[in-house]
């Protein structure tokens, strides 16, 4: 086992060094000096992810240090802490920030790509998460990364291996990918069969001129009015911070943004539990109400367009728009509903920095709304339909899994000697 500083010590000027500090006012969009970023480290791969730049001028007075293609950048920070690839060739003059370490190896010791793999195995991964430090926010000091130890065979051993490993991880890469592109592919089919169905239905009728921007024809039997019509518009709020009593003995289930995980990938229907409630004190001093079951919620700030159901009684911070159905209306038939307008909530945003959905423009929002007796009908349809389709992202999902296990599993075995790489089989 040798440490990583040491890997490095023999090597020219920068062999192993933190990127450079260079903040926001530094960087220059003409300059033709690439920044690279913390996004750009994959795990194991470069992934071009970043468009910073500096000039010459700033180059020279924050004396910054060039990376090179077949440097090693390392990762000080999540996630995964530690990650590693290999700069590709043809990126130009280049540098990085501060928290990428950068590795420059000694040729005559140790392969690029074999340390890369070596870094990443889970062994090394291990180890570099002991020697984090913060108790907030993860991250490694390039000195600590320093004496992170990894496995060091003979040279001709270490490329042996990288070759091994690039033809093997290619083809699990390719398997991953796959399952990928299977599983947008069926999201798309999810999102499209909800469209359908909610501004088609579920039969071959007339249709009629929408009169909406999101749509252009709907059933002619159906109504196509203000929401409003057919729920009442309520919203949330936070109980003062400043009144410690409010926030106490709380039990009152209370939906805010750090709960709308639970409905951003478009699979569940209705609310789980809330990772925070507050108490009847708080709810009675604030703009908050304890909203009925079946009050669809709408977020409107930061994460715009997500859309669930109350499975009980619960009240929601300000961030959202919360709808009562009336009679005439089935709450999981407007929350499908709004989950095929995302692209119109989209275009319904204002404001600069911190986009929402303001009041006139939420009460405002007109849609298409079949009889009661079709709404349950489509409903049950989209029901069925998203079933069938979220079990074969939940099989995709889990072949990936699997891969990405099965490829760790590789590459730890293969650097620590427990594989013969010429033929695959155990050392």
């Amino acid at each position: 086992m040798t440490r990583m500083a040491t890997i490095a010590a023999t090597a020219p000027r920068g062999g192993f060094h933190d990127g450079d500090w260079v903040e926001s006012k530094d960087q220059d969009p003409d300059g033709d000096i690439r920044l690279l970023q913390l996004a750009d480290v994959g795990d194991g791969k470069f992934k071009d992810k970043s468009d910073r730049w500096i000039n010459e001028e700033t180059f020279r007075r924050l004396r910054c240090s060039w990376v090179h293609p077949g440097d090693i950048l390392i990762a000080r920070m999540p996630d995964p802490l530690g990650r590693a690839c290999v700069v590709p060739e043809g990126l130009g003059k280049t540098i990085t920030v501060v928290d990428v370490a950068v590795l420059r190896p000694d040729p005559d010791q140790a392969d690029a790509g074999y340390l890369t793999y070596a870094i990443n195995s889970a062994k090394t991964r291990s180890e570099v998460e002991r020697q984090q430090d913060g108790a907030t926010r993860q991250r490694i000091p390039r000195k600590r990364l320093g004496r992170v130890s990894i496995p060091l065979p003979p040279l001709e051993e270490q490329r042996r291996i990288a070759d091994f490993l690039d033809a093997e991880t290619t083809q699990i890469d390719a398997l991953i990918a796959e399952q990928e592109r299977l599983i947008g592919l069926l999201k798309e089919r999810r999102a499209s069969g909800i469209l359908q169905a909610v501004t088609r239905g579920l039969r071959d009728v007339d249709l009629k001129p929408s009169t909406l921007t999101w749509v252009d024809a709907v059933p002619l039997h159906w109504t196509v009015a203000n929401i409003r019509r057919f729920a009442a518009m309520k919203t949330g709020h936070t109980p003062s911070r400043s009144n410690p009593e409010y926030w106490v003995d709380t039990h009152i289930p209370w939906f805010t943004l750090a709960d709308v995980w639970q409905v951003r990938d478009g699979r569940r229907t209705h609310l789980g539990e809330t990772e925070n409630t507050i108490s009847d004190l708080g709810l009675a001093n604030s703009a908050a109400e304890l909203l009925p079951a079946g009050t669809v919620v709408l977020s409107r700030t930061a994460s715009v367009g997500f859309s669930g159901v109350m499975p009980r009684p619960m009240a929601t911070s300000q961030d959202f728009w919360n709808w009562v159905c009336g009679p005439e209306l089935v709450p999981e038939y407007l929350m499908y509903l709004f989950r095929a307008m995302r692209g119109e909530f989209n275009a319904l945003m204002i404001g600069s920095t911190h986009k929402t959905i303001y009041q006139p423009v939420a009460a405002a929002i007109r849609v298409p709304v079949p009889p009661l007796e079709e709404q349950h009908e489509i409903v049950a349809r989209i029901d069925e339909r998203t079933r069938k389709t979220d079990a074969l992202i939940n099989e995709a999902e889990h072949n990936i899994a699997l891969s990405k296990e099965r490829r760790a599993a590789l590459i730890t075995a293969a650097v620590t000697g427990q594989i013969d790489v010429t033929t695959g089989g155990s050392a």
